[in-house]
């Protein structure tokens, strides 16, 4: 099905479709960012997992009184 699909004459179609989309200034630009992706990905993945990601806060209390503090979140709560 995709025999042959990245030809020569198929991969200089789609740079010059991408040179008319979105012009010479930003090319460049749209190039390093894709480059910069691709690199930061390859390094997650040989990192394979070594540190873990950051954790997020907890939040709790009612939407009025929501806080990242747990102390805050009992100071604000009702009485049971």
């Amino acid at each position: 099905m995709f025999e042959g699909l990245f030809q020569p004459t198929h991969l200089l179609l789609i740079a010059f479709i991408a040179l008319i989309i979105f012009g010479p200034r930003r090319l460049p630009e749209l190039g390093r960012s894709l480059g910069t992706a691709i690199r930061d990905f390859r390094q997650s993945l040989s990192a394979g997992g070594t540190t873990p990601p950051p954790e997020t806060p907890r939040v709790e209390g009612s939407p009025e009184t929501r806080t990242s503090d747990p102390s805050a979140a009992k100071a604000n709560s009702p009485p049971h």
